[in-house]
């Protein structure tokens, strides 16, 4: 956990922040004006940065269990729950705000629908599909990397991090897929791929091959549907997502989208049409460079919109 004091503290609940699949803190925590909690730091928000299990500084697996046993059940079930309990305590709050990408985005779906759905305010999910299109080269790049992963896991920054240094000077073969390689300046792509990529173990990458091969957002031994579950939630959610997003499209965000049963919902959908100056795809929602005045603006404004304005306690007067 990592955690991202306002500057200057102006509303009660502490908002939580919550990276995708291959990914680690830097995905919210990076340099302005790409950090997302860099501005609700600035905007009055405490912020709490994760890093889920077997990521980047999280402590080792205690005795019995390993790494590539864990799914996302385990982060559902336990590392949400813990994340909550910890920015409450800290900052005295009785709610806080979740805020995810990709995989952290279906994580607090799931969250919302147990026990602790009364210490969530709000639900925004970045570019976090609950839809699976049937995307033939996705689903084969998801196949790969589960070969690619036995037996333990895929370790896939060691290949980042020695790519990093071309990246601007030369485009990937399928980086599409994950970012509008335009929208994000080259010196930025570098220090992403340096930084903020992640290993993936064995049974998530096989629990996101199961949800993709059969469109399906479930746990990892199918008794749950989360997203059935979509329909009976209440509190109040956001759904962002970018115009050309291929893991996340545009359609699937608006059938995600009626899809949640709370009164209270918003659907934006970031890109050219919107009047946004360029398209954004997966990535771009973080790093591309108009997030500070698009995506960072909007989601300021609403988490302002349905925040409490916080007070801060005033001491005892002493007695004479």
């Amino acid at each position: 956990m990592y955690f991202r004091r306002a500057a200057q503290r102006r509303y009660e609940e502490p908002v939580l922040l919550c990276h995708g699949l291959a990914a680690n803190r830097h995905t919210f925590d990076f340099e302005p004006p790409y950090s997302l909690s860099h501005a609700l730091a600035e905007a009055g928000f405490d912020c709490f940065i994760v890093e889920w299990r077997g990521i980047g500084g999280s402590r080792p697996p205690p005795r019995g269990r390993r790494w590539p046993d864990v799914t996302v059940d385990d982060i559902v079930a336990q590392d949400g729950p813990a994340l909550i309990d910890l920015a409450l305590a800290r900052t005295g709050a009785r709610r806080a705000f979740w805020v995810g990408h990709s995989l952290g985005g279906l994580v607090g779906y799931a969250v919302a629908q147990g026990a602790y759905a009364d210490k969530l305010a709000g639900l925004l999910a970045l570019g976090a599909p609950v839809f699976f299109p049937p995307d033939r080269l996705i689903r084969q790049l998801i196949h790969a990397g589960n070969r690619a992963s036995w037996p333990r896991g895929l370790r896939n920054e060691w290949l980042s991090r020695t790519l990093a240094p071309f990246l601007g000077y030369v485009t990937l073969p399928l980086s599409d897929v994950i970012i509008n390689p335009k929208h994000i300046p080259p010196a930025i792509q570098r220090k992403v791929y340096a930084n903020m990529m992640a290993s993936m173990s064995r049974n998530v990458l096989r629990q996101f091959r199961d949800w993709i091969d059969h469109d399906a957002f479930r746990s990892f031994d199918g008794s749950v549907d989360w997203r059935a579950g979509l329909s009976g939630l209440t509190l109040p959610v956001l759904v962002m997502g970018g115009s050309q997003d291929r893991l996340a499209p545009p359609k699937n965000l608006r059938a995600q989208f009626e899809l949640v049963g709370s009164p209270d919902k918003h659907l934006y959908i970031f890109g050219c049409e919107r009047g946004d100056k360029m398209d954004y795809g997966h990535g771009d929602l973080l790093f591309g460079t108009g997030v500070a005045q698009e995506v960072h603006q909007e989601v300021r404004t609403w988490l302002a919109s349905h925040a409490t304005p916080w007070t801060a306690p005033t001491e005892a007067p002493t007695s004479a």
